[in-house]
């Protein structure tokens, strides 16, 4: 089908990926590529008939082999635990203020400096990912995690504070490209929306998580919030052991053997550093495209997500144990809709399911924000059913939209850099908030975050509503490295040709059917 990269680039969907493109600018592209952004949301005449038996996620989800299933739930713990680091801040905002005698807004510098960072290390640990595979870099990743959670809880001052969220940021932002990559390189394209909705909802069951564990071990124990972060670093010691018994991703495998190939038959093909600058100059409008699109979900999330807690308990006067049970209800909320809308997105199309949940969220954000009864649970289910709904999305769509020898550098450095552009929402919506001084029930001067807080995610469902319209899709790309590898081979020789130097890629089609072969018999 059209897709930016027909202004962009060649793409189809469903199974196949043409040779790729440098921009496309003309007229005549361009008129093309936005008539199809209607046209093309629905899918084919005849799709549902087609696939309604894989509507029943059972079958998709039989097709994946034991190993496969150790390395999703790998990546899924990964991205948990990721998540219940970041939210241990946020649900404890009002402990940390007391402990180092500042004020809320002063604590979420630490929120801001986390999502600023994040970015940093998505570009490491991606490149790390893509060129010495998904596992080491990732293991190490949260490993030096575990480490820094040990030492939060020894902490004593604000300066200390921030400084162990600013590297906090880097390890926590380099955990969803690998993540991602590990989850999905070797996944079969019937389960890719299922798995994709499964993985992106460890960032929910991550908060759920934290919710939890903030009501039963730093509501209760002496060591407070501390206590949570040891806690996290035991579990994450788990993780790391977990992830370290396990093999490296297929996908990343036959990627070697077939350098190696390469190598043993003097076939000269391009470095790591060529294939960068070769995609760079593919895929640059769309790799733009991915940061816009991401900073738009990531404002959606945390726009929704952050202060949440705080609105219960400051503005709405929630107990403690009250506020627990709205936060889980929203969390089981957004881990259903995530895992629903993924898999439905197999059928409709990911465009349209995020377009439908950014209408669906839209029209929750009144008994979301305002309902200050039990009622306010089913506003927040629902709500977070949709944010995470078009969550459930962003996996496959981002690694379908990447070039596939740079997946887990692309996928994770959009994501991060849209956090990067999102990093200061929870300040921003606390900033705003101070124009809107309302009084509590107990006499001390607080915000109306939910008005805040409504205006700022109807702005963000519109956003993300928008930009999703006007952008690509290739739902059901090829990943498998036989191909994809061989096409992007392609385009680094043409762009060779066309600078006029020499070029060190052969990728005839003899070639290509002998390295085919050579991964058949390895």
């Amino acid at each position: 089908m059209s897709s930016l990269n027909e202004a962009v680039s060649h793409i189809s969907h469903d199974g196949e990926i043409h040779h790729p493109h440098k921009p496309n600018f003309s007229s005549a592209s361009i008129k093309r590529y936005i008539v199809t952004r209607f046209t093309d949301l629905l899918p084919p005449k005849g799709h549902f008939q087609a696939n309604k038996h894989l509507l029943n996620p059972l079958p998709p989800l039989k097709l994946i082999p034991g190993r496969q299933w150790l390395m999703i739930l790998a990546a899924l713990w990964g991205w948990t635990w990721d998540a219940y680091d970041f939210f241990s801040v946020s649900l404890n905002a009002s402990k940390l203020a007391e402990d180092f005698d500042k004020s809320v807004k002063d604590i979420t510098w630490g929120i801001t400096l986390v999502l600023m960072l994040r970015s940093v290390g998505g570009f490491i640990f991606g490149y790390l990912g893509d060129k010495y595979g998904r596992k080491w870099p990732f293991t190490i990743n949260l490993l030096l995690m575990c480490i820094l959670e040990i030492g939060t809880g020894f902490i004593k001052n604000y300066k200390q504070f921030l400084g162990v969220r600013a590297v906090f940021g880097i390890l926590l932002g380099g955990i969803y490209g690998n993540a991602a990559a590990t989850a999905l390189d070797d996944c079969p394209v019937e389960a890719r929306g299922i798995i994709s909705g499964i993985l992106q909802q460890g960032y929910a069951l991550g908060y759920l998580l934290a919710v939890v564990f903030t009501r039963a071990i730093a509501d209760t124990t002496d060591k407070s919030w501390r206590a949570m972060f040891w806690f996290g670093a035991g579990v994450c010691f788990l993780i790391v052991v977990f992830r370290s018994l396990l093999p490296e991703t297929e996908f990343f495998k036959q990627k070697k053997q077939l350098e190696q190939y390469n190598v043993e038959n003097n076939i000269s093909q391009p470095t790591f550093k060529e294939k960068a600058v070769a995609s760079l100059k593919i895929y640059w409008l769309m790799i733009i495209y991915m940061v816009f699109l991401m900073a738009g979900f990531n404002f959606m999330s945390h726009g929704s997500q952050d202060l949440y807690p705080t609105l219960l308990t400051k503005q709405y006067s929630f107990s403690a144990d009250r506020s627990t049970v709205t936060n889980c209800v929203a969390n089981l909320g957004a881990i259903t809709g995530g895992i629903f809308v993924g898999h439905m997105s197999q059928f409709v199309g990911r465009r349209l399911s995020i377009i439908v949940c950014c209408i669906g969220g839209g029209a929750l954000i009144y008994p979301w924000a305002f309902v200050n009864n039990s009622a306010i649970n089913a506003g927040c289910f629902f709500l977070q059913f949709f944010v995470q709904g078009a969550w459930g999305v962003v996996p496959v769509h981002l690694s379908e939209l990447s070039p596939p020898e740079f997946r887990a550098f692309i996928v994770g450095a959009a994501y991060q850099l849209g956090n990067l552009a999102s990093s200061a929402s929870s300040t921003i919506e606390t900033t705003i908030g101070e124009r809107f001084p309302l009084q509590s029930k107990t006499g001390d001067q607080i915000y109306n975050y939910a008005l805040v807080m409504s205006i700022f995610i109807g702005c963000v469902f519109g956003y993300v509503l928008l930009i999703v319209l006007a952008g690509p899709e290739n739902r059901n790309a090829n990943l498998k490295v036989e191909s994809a590898a061989n096409e992007f081979e392609k385009e680094v020789e043409s762009l060779s040709d066309e600078e006029n130097y020499d070029p060190r890629v052969e990728s005839s089609e003899s070639q290509n059917k002998t390295q085919a072969e050579y991964l058949e018999r390895a």
